[in-house]
């Protein structure tokens, strides 16, 4: 039985999307240019992961004076956002803590990460306690 295609992007698929996320819309040289800035690639290559983005609602084409540009379609925000979703169901059983309880265990934050992760929980509370109070 054939695997359904995922509408969350590949690592390659990634990789594009943050070039543009980066330039705005772009002729496929540019985009190229941005990747090959990490590894080479061929055009043909990048041109048919563009294809395949299309069809997936990843990245949307234009025409332009000398070719088509491509842009992103989904937000930097929106990726973020449902690439989580996915490790946190996938791999933590849907929980945040545990995430957390993970990266705190395994030593990966660094003393400003800790800072700044303590912040924004005293944020929320102190906003969800204004909240309440309405």
């Amino acid at each position: 039985m054939a695997r359904s295609a995922s509408l969350q992007p590949t690592d390659g698929e990634l990789e594009i999307l943050k070039a543009l996320w980066s330039s705005g819309p772009a002729p496929l040289r540019d985009v190229c240019a941005a990747l090959r800035r990490q590894r080479p690639v061929a055009p043909t290559t990048v041109a048919t992961m563009l294809q395949i983005m299309r069809k997936k609602g990843l990245v949307r084409r234009t025409g332009g004076t000398r070719g088509f540009l491509w842009a992103a379609k989904v937000t930097q925000e929106a990726a973020t956002s449902s690439m989580l979703q996915k490790l946190l169901d996938h791999v933590f059983d849907g929980s945040a803590q545990r995430l957390v309880a993970h990266l705190l265990g395994e030593g990966t934050l660094s003393e400003q990460d800790c800072r700044e992760i303590r912040r924004l929980l005293e944020t929320t509370d102190q906003k969800e306690t204004l909240d309440r109070g309405k």
